[in-house]
Order: structure tokens, then C-alpha cells, then sequence
């Protein structure tokens, strides 16, 4: 569980302390989706710029220039490679004809399959994330065709945020959630992991206020913003795998939703978490053994996407 989180300011209008007070805000209400690492993305004088620590976004000073018109952020809950490698956490940076920043909020379990498919080199960054920056360098080119193709390829949960060099702003809606507002006085796109996360961080900057209208995106919509503020939507095909059976629910943690224990699903609900814990690094005898010790299946599925918090429960049960 991760959060991505930024803004578009196309119409220039938002002052710049507005804004660096929206980034602050919008990442400090991400961190229920992820404390370990925080990152930030910019345009300035054409290069994309870059700055994440292994901290939570309370603990940082983010900054960005006068008149940089979009931001992309990410708050991370590490799930492949450690944290305390700032390479791992992200934006990544990538060159697809221009260069671009690319944010990632879910798990892709088909990485390191897709690179010996495609032949790419293997990365110093262990981040599962990273393979669709080598995909998009692949075709060296970020566009509807090429967005398409990467997500069609990608097995797991995802939603992509990406910036170019021309501050155009790529959202790709996968089975995570996406939360997308325009503020049309203030010509300003702000776009975060959820609804709650939105409004919490408007309130914190009085931007709840202004007329906002939400723009609805469901899974398979590739979103292309320029810095005109121009919307275009293009479309992929979510593959129909194991993933998909467990989507994420206003209710739920992760991509595929809260667990529950009643009678009639709990032998669904065991299988799917035991079939999924492997990745985290968890096996079925500690699943078993913590749903013994009293806990419920949606507690054991926060233990488990939470690895510092499953290793002191399991501790103190023993």
C-alpha cells in the first residue's frame, strides 16, 4: 500500500506558497498508505528533478521553484527492496525519447519475468516498480500507444503517475484507486490515491473552498494532462487475472480489499491471503498461527503488507 499524489497549476493562478503548503499537505494525509519513504518530482529548466528520503513526509522540507506548474509525489510502504536504499524508493527517472519521473502505488509480481521476456538489463533498483520505467525506455517514447502496451503487460495491482519534461502530467488507472479534482477558477488539477486523502488535504489549505469538480477514472483509463490543462483519455485492456478478484473497496487496504470473516467467505478470503502472503515474505504456518492467536483475516492482511508491524505482533504472540 502506497500513495501517489500531485498537482497541476496550468493556469498559474495558485500562489507558490499555496502550493508548496498543498504538497506538505497532501503527502502528510498519504502517510496512512505508507511512512517508509517519501519522494517528489519536478520540472526545472527543462530537467526533471528529483527528491525522496527513506523518512515519512512529516520529517521533510519539500521544496520546488517559483512557477513549476506540476508536481508529482509518492508516500511508500515497502514491499520489494529496502527503503534505506533511496535508489529503491521512488519517483524513478527514466528516458523514453525525453525524460520523465514515473510513481507507482501497487504491487507488480511479473518483474522479473517481463525482463528476461524483453531481454532488459538487471537493475541495481529492487523495486518491482522500476520494470515499467525499463519498459518505457524500451519503446522510447512515453505515449497512448506505449502506456497501453506497458499496462497490458504488467501483472499485479497498479496506478501510475508520470511527468515529462513539458509538464504533462500521465495518470494510468489500474485496479488501485485514484482520486481526480479540477478546480476550474483556479485552473489546477490536484490528484491523489483517495477521496479521503483529497479532502483532508484541501481543508488543510482552505483549497476546499473553490468550486472543484471531480473527474472520474476507472480502471483501464490512461489520462494525458498538458500544461494547458488539456484532458485527454485513452484506453487499455486490465488483464483478468488472480489480482482482480480482489479490488480495492473504499473499505480496504490494499488492491484487493478488506478480508472478512464471515462464514460463507472465509475459506475464499484464507486462500486468496495465503496464495498472496508468499510475496511479503510470510508463510501459511504464521498466517495460521496469528488467526489462532485471536486475530482476524483483515488484521493479518495489515500485518502482512506492513512487515515492522507483522514482525512485533508475531514477536509479542511468542
Amino acid at each position: 500500500m502506497c500513495a501517489v499524489t500531485g498537482f497541476l497549476n496550468y493556469g498559474h493562478k495558485v500562489p507558490h506558497a499555496v502550493l508548496l503548503h498543498l504538497v506538505k499537505a497532501l503527502t502528510i494525509a498519504a502517510e496512512c498508505r505508507g511512512t517508509d519513504a517519501t519522494g517528489i518530482s519536478y520540472v526545472n529548466k527543462g530537467e526533471i528533478v528529483i527528491y525522496k528520503k527513506p523518512k515519512p513526509a512529516r520529517k521533510l522540507k519539500f521544496y520546488f521553484p517559483m512557477n513549476t506548474e506540476a508536481v508529482i509525489c509518492h508516500n511508500r510502504m515497502t514491499t520489494q527492496g529496502s527503503e534505506l536504499q533511496n535508489y529503491n524508493n521512488h519517483p524513478f527517472q527514466g528516458i523514453a525519447g525525453t525524460p520523465f519521473a514515473l510513481t507507482h502505488n501497487g504491487v507488480i509480481y511479473n518483474d522479473a519475468e517481463l525482463r528476461r521476456q524483453h531481454n532488459l538489463p538487471e537493475p541495481n533498483i529492487e523495486t518491482d516498480s522500476y520494470i515499467a520505467v525499463q519498459l518505457l525506455e524500451e519503446h522510447k517514447r512515453i505515449s497512448f500507444d506505449s502506456l497501453k502496451t506497458v499496462a497490458e503487460e504488467l501483472r499485479g495491482s497498479y496506478t501510475f503517475a508520470l511527468l515529462d519534461v513539458y509538464n504533462t502530467v500521465w495518470l494510468v488507472k489500474g485496479c488501485n484507486p485514484l482520486y481526480l479534482v479540477h478546480f476550474p477558477e483556479l485552473q489546477l488539477y490536484v490528484y491523489a490515491s483517495t477521496k479521503e486523502i483529497m479532502n483532508k488535504a484541501l481543508k488543510t489549505v482552505h483549497l476546499h473552498k473553490f468550486r472543484h469538480v471531480e473527474i472520474e477514472t476507472k480502471e483501464g483509463d490512461i489520462l494525458r494532462i498538458d500544461r494547458s490543462g488539456n484532458v485527454q483519455c485513452g484506453k487499455f485492456t486490465p488483464k483478468e487475472d488472480d489480482w482482480h478478484s480482489f479490488r480495492f473497496f473504499p473499505s480496504g487496504l490494499y488492491g484487493w480489499g478488506t478480508l472478512t470473516d464471515d462464514n460463507t467467505e472465509f475459506d475464499n478470503s484464507y486462500a486468496a491471503l495465503i496464495e498472496l502472503c508468499g510475496y511479503f515474505g510470510v508463510d501459511e504456518d504464521e498466517v495460521m498461527n496469528l488467526y489462532e492467536m485471536g486475530y482476524s483475516l483483515s488484521e493479518i492482511e495489515e500485518f502482512i503488507m506492513n512487515p515492522k508491524s507483522f514482525e512485533e505482533v508475531f514477536c509479542e504472540g511468542f
